[in-house]
């Protein structure tokens, strides 16, 4: 081999760089940060990154969710007793409707009474409330055999008929919309009905029915009589004072006799009127509530998530009360990062007779019960809200404190920190600059995971009913999943199925959410992915 090379001739052996001056060359890349290097690896964990998106998600619906309506419709609904009449509503989709999925119908079994009186109200107000007949068939027991129906039956359509009382410029005011969008707000009045009783006696009735969607001539058990033809007879009262300047000159319900014959003085009677000239009339009229929430609120009822057992909407209900939690949450997290990271720093960093009087301390507080705490607070405190933070600040910085004292005994005797020591550091610069960069990533992650624990025990308590959170104006998710357990679970799931997937998500995505987190601040995990 040697002789190979020495057989090589002198003059094919040249200098690369003869004569050139050699310099270091330039890094290609740029340097990288603390939290520049921390997002890149978050970046790398898919899960977390998925996590941090629903994490996202449930803070936007939390912030835009109360506004997902028209302004005016939250502040009203949430005060005005007529939208306890659109209780119990089921989950409803407009584009959906007719479908059977998410349409606010329900599959229902039905008598053949039952089913006339719907069929006789859809007749009234113009709204079938019977989408579909699946199948007919006859049930027997004790009292005999009955015809049964087994049908789609949109709720959204048999809500019950109700008076209210207007002004004569509310009252004009509703004519002249009607009017203008041809849909009927007042129906005619029900012969013999007391506006104070709600009670009306419909002609060739035997009793006395206390439902103002009873409209027609009617047996003593409510079902409808027919004539000749077939046809339902109305039982509407007949008005005949046509001198009456605010008579109802409005948009007439089919079958009115003032439709054919104007100048007749037959016509239905269309409200009660009461007070005097003196100190101003008032008109009670029977309002047709499906046209009556259109007219009220600029749209048609139609409740994405269900509404609740006061009639309140579940899906601004359940933002309004994500919204309240992860503020809450979030406060309480942050007061109990500040105050247990300076407690903690403390104690690990000098140790000795400060640690174990601090620990001490800090054992005693946290033996007391977090309930009892809560309790004794919301006892001595008006403002819940104030007295619910009170609590979880109490006690709640124990645990950051103990993590913060745990990385601090870590990291306190390592070369850097002697090294910064020796060369002249104050204490709460190398407590601050040197040791807590380095604890950073476990301490934010207990940060990130005592959120969702927060939200937790704030829907705990709001659930067993020790906090009373809930209010017309504030809403609370254990409150709302209380209620729904009170209606059913079997008969009205969706009041516990949307907060409790809340809930659920918002667990499941902030522990991954801070598991990733803790990855990526961890300054000893830097360059492992490689």
């Amino acid at each position: 081999m040697e002789d190979k090379i020495m057989q090589i001739p002198k003059e094919k052996f040249t200098f690369v760089q003869k004569d050139a001056k050699l310099h270091d060359k330039k890094l290609d890349t740029k340097p990288v940060g603390f939290i520049k290097d921390a997002w890149n690896r978050f970046k790398k964990n898919k899960g977390s990154v998925v996590a941090a998106c629903v994490v996202l998600f449930l803070i936007l619906f939390a912030i835009v969710g109360p506004f997902f309506f028209d302004q005016n419709y939250i502040a009203s609904y949430e005060l005005d007793k007529d939208i306890k009449l659109y209780k119990f509503l089921d989950p409803k989709i407009s584009f959906l409707d007719g479908t059977g999925f998410w349409d606010g119908s329900k599959k229902v079994e039905i008598t053949a009474d039952q089913y006339a009186k719907y069929k006789a109200r859809g007749v009234e107000t113009g709204y079938d409330p019977i989408q579909t007949v699946h199948s007919t068939y006859t049930s027997a027991d004790n009292l005999g055999e009955k015809k049964m129906y087994s049908v789609q039956l949109d709720e959204y359509h048999i809500i019950d008929v109700f008076t209210k009382t207007w002004s004569l410029e509310e009252y004009q005011a509703m004519q002249q919309w009607q009017d203008e969008n041809n849909l009927q707000i007042i129906l005619p009045w029900v012969d013999y009905c007391d506006p104070k009783s709600d009670v009306p006696y419909i002609k060739e009735s035997v009793v006395k029915f206390n439902n103002l969607n009873y409209w027609w001539a009617c047996d003593d058990k409510g079902n409808p009589v027919l004539d000749d033809d077939g046809n339902l007879i109305p039982g509407y009262r007949v008005y005949e004072d046509t001198n009456r300047t605010d008579y109802y000159e409005s948009m007439r319900i089919a079958g009115d006799p003032g439709i054919e014959d104007p100048e007749s003085a037959q016509r239905y009677l269309y409200t009660m009127r009461g007070g005097s000239k003196k100190t101003g009339y008032t008109y009670t009229c029977r309002i047709n509530p499906y046209n009556y929430f259109i007219y009220k609120y600029g749209f048609e009822p139609a409740f994405v998530f269900g509404s609740t057992d006061q009639g309140y909407d579940v899906l601004t209900r359940l933002a309004s009360g994500a919204q309240f939690s992860l503020i809450l949450a979030l406060s309480v997290s942050a007061i109990n990062l500040f105050i247990g990271a300076i407690y903690g720093a403390i104690e690990g960093y000098y140790g000795g007779k400060i640690d174990l009087v601090m620990e001490r301390i800090s054992d005693i507080l946290a033996s007391v019960p977090s309930i009892v705490v809560t309790v004794l607070f919301a006892m001595f405190i008006q403002n819940t809200v104030l007295a619910l933070l009170y609590a979880f600040v109490m006690t709640g910085w124990i645990g950051m404190a103990s993590r913060t004292r745990m990385q601090f005994y870590r990291f306190k005797n390592h070369e850097y920190v002697l090294a910064a020591r020796t060369l002249g550091a104050r204490d709460a610069r190398i407590m601050f600059k040197h040791i807590f960069p380095n604890s950073l990533g476990t301490i934010i992650t207990g940060s990130i995971l005592s959120i969702p624990g927060v939200i937790f025990s704030e829907t705990s308590l709001s659930y067993l009913g020790i906090i009373d959170l809930d209010s017309p104006t504030r809403a609370a998710v254990g409150a709302m999943l209380n209620a729904g357990q009170l209606a059913g679970i079997t008969a009205e799931p969706h009041l516990v199925i949307f907060p409790s997937l809340f809930i659920g998500l918002l667990m499941v995505s902030f522990n991954l959410f801070g598991n990733g987190l803790r990855d990526a601040f961890n300054p000893s995990l830097r360059g492992s992915e490689e």
